[in-house]
């Protein structure tokens, strides 16, 4: 299929809604993230991390499908592992997410270490190295966000149905589409993570969970096997259902403490 007929075809369209639907929830994580490293960046610089933090995605996931054939390579057995109590193999897929989610691991876990003992503050002769530092962190993070975010697109649009050039392009259109979406909102989620400190902690915790997911991601892409049991996935319908509970929880807590201060002063 050219282009002009993948985009006559409804269930081209269908697919294009879905995938970016997908992307933009798949982002949430993301976008949390930015927005807790470029809290502790001057104020002034702050859009611009998190701009540059999503255009780095963009061009990352935009990168991967013009390597898609790569990508998917990436699941072949690099060094097998057989011993009496373990066993699998590792491939190029399972050492990304796996480093990914200690990575992840590892940030949240200090963050809320910094946050708890009280020592975030910013010293001027730092700004700079923490401006760049922080894009650093986004970029090596985003590498694994959007090899997740690859893999569901290929899951997800037909190669067969839209052929090579239509199935790329519906996956590209998604790409810069949710992206855009996401520099959209960035500001004003950031802004609300970063003023309500519950919430702040309540990301960190979220960003712990999908470390250890992409931990268990990475353990089944390699069929690991620990005493006989092998390692499964955690489902991310499950864990997204968790996390948007607890943020309704937190919601009607903030408006219910907000109700009790305006009838105190009353």
């Amino acid at each position: 299929m050219d282009f002009l007929e993948v985009f006559s075809s409804a269930n081209a369209w269908f697919a294009l809604l879905t995938l970016t639907f997908l992307e933009i929830v798949l982002g949430i994580d993301n976008i949390v993230f930015i927005s807790i490293v470029s809290n502790r960046i001057d104020p002034k610089d702050q859009r611009k991390v998190r701009n540059t933090g999503l255009f780095l995605a963009m061009i990352f996931r935009i990168a991967l499908l013009f390597g898609i054939q790569w990508v998917v390579g990436l699941n072949r057995p690099l060094i097998n592992l057989e011993w009496s109590w373990f066993h699998g193999h590792i491939t190029g897929q399972s050492i990304i997410i796996f480093l990914g989610g200690l990575f992840l691991l590892y940030k949240s876990v200090s963050e809320i270490h910094h946050k708890i003992e009280g020592d975030e503050e910013v010293h001027l002769s730092t700004k700079k190295t923490s401006l760049w530092g922080s894009v650093l962190q986004i970029a090596l993070l985003n590498i694994v966000f959007s090899f997740d975010s690859i893999l569901t697109a290929v899951g997800l649009v037909s190669f067969k149905e839209f052929g090579n050039t239509g199935a790329l392009v519906i996956m590209i259109l998604a790409v810069i589409i949710s992206i855009a979406i996401m520099m959209l909102f960035s500001g004003p989620v950031s802004r609300f993570v970063n003023g309500h400190p519950t919430i702040q902690i309540l990301g960190l915790s979220f960003l712990i969970l999908i470390g250890v997911m992409l931990l268990a991601e990475a353990s089944h892409m390699g069929h690991f096997s620990l005493f006989g049991q092998e390692v499964g996935t955690i489902p991310k319908g499950y864990l997204y259902f968790a996390i948007f509970f607890s943020l309704m929880v937190e919601f009607f807590n903030t408006k219910m403490k907000k109700n009790t201060s305006l009838s105190k002063k009353q």
